[in-house]
């Protein structure tokens, strides 16, 4: 039996084995899985609806929200559905094509959505630095290409990761500890080293991510010398206000995306649970705060989400109206 787990197989389909050790706790756990996916779902749409209908919001930095939520609508649709499928039916079973399309997608949702927070961290250096040409710089066309050059930067960095494991054998049973087909998760499945797959995983993540930060980092010191040459305390505050959305996403995306990835790769000592559930945690939340942060810190969008919403709440039936 030894001998013929470790034969090199072409598999049909992998298991996906949801939080190992907490089967019992699934249907809770599924609790806030959902209320999250459709939280999510209601705040990017939102956002998409609103600065779709609204021409006084089709600027640059509400075009680059919207690029940010369509991002975070792709990448936990890719998820969260098979994850409650787990939960609640207990269906395990995935492809080989649907487990590295999912992974595909989640590892490319996550570099396009570091790049649009660079592109926002730029948007807002513009607006600062040089207001008088914003809306020359930032053209609806150059956000266009703008964002292609996103979506290809990520297609080319994350194209390798399911190569590199499609061209090799499986070995082991085919059972991933897990609830989404996670790179590091199939590539322990393979026949032989790994250490190819492994390296340009951690480079990847690595490179990408840390030249994100260095050019956003980047952005903001030349915001802030920008801002202390203004003599006006009031002009400081105004300044820094605009990047203030712009910084709390950061703060949520960031050190949830590097300490999963860092302890998935080096955490030996951490619980599996705490890996699956920290890995989750980022495509959960982040789809639901993003909406969130800027609903609440931009003004212009919130006013234009609050009438919109009042609209729609104001042609329902007397019956249903909410008190």
């Amino acid at each position: 039996m030894a001998a013929f787990n470790l034969t090199p197989t072409i598999p049909s389909s992998f298991i996906l084995m949801g939080i190992p050790g907490l089967e019992a706790a699934h249907i809770w756990i599924s609790i806030p899985f959902c209320l999250c996916y459709v939280i999510g779902l209601l705040g990017n749409f939102m956002i998409l609806f609103v600065v779709g209908k609204e021409q006084t919001l089709h600027k640059p930095m509400y075009l680059l929200l919207c690029m940010l939520a369509l991002t975070d609508i792709t990448t936990s649709t890719s998820l969260i559905p098979k994850a409650l499928c787990i939960f609640w039916f207990n269906l395990k079973g995935i492809t080989v094509g649907a487990c590295l399309t999912q992974m595909f997608v989640l590892h490319m949702g996550t570099l396009i959505h570091s790049a649009v927070l660079v592109a926002m961290a730029f948007d807002r250096y513009v607006a600062i630095c040089n207001p008088l040409r914003y809306t020359t710089i930032l053209s609806n066309a150059r956000l266009a290409k703008l964002g292609l050059a996103c979506l290809i930067r990520a297609v080319l960095f994350i194209l390798p990761l399911p190569l590199l494991l499609i061209r090799n054998s499986f070995c082991a049973n085919l059972i991933i500890p897990h609830t989404y087909c996670d790179h590091m998760a199939v590539a322990k499945m393979l026949c032989g080293d790994i250490t190819v797959s492994k390296t340009y995983g951690l480079v990847l993540a690595s490179v990408c991510i840390g030249l994100d930060l260095t050019l956003i980092a980047l952005s903001y010191c030349l915001i802030i010398r920008a801002v202390l040459r203004i003599s006006s305390k009031k002009a400081h505050q105004k300044a820094l206000n605009t990047c203030t959305a712009h910084i709390c996403v950061m703060l949520t995306s960031y050190p949830v995306f590097l300490f999963s990835t860092l302890t998935h790769r080096f955490g030996q000592g951490i619980a599996p649970q705490v890996h699956i559930i920290l890995a989750n945690v980022y495509f959960l939340l982040i789809p639901v705060l993003n909406p969130i942060v800027y609903g609440v810190k931009t003004k212009e969008l919130r006013e234009k989400v609050s009438k919109h919403t009042y609209r729609m709440c104001s042609r329902w039936p007397v019956d249903f109206k909410p008190t």
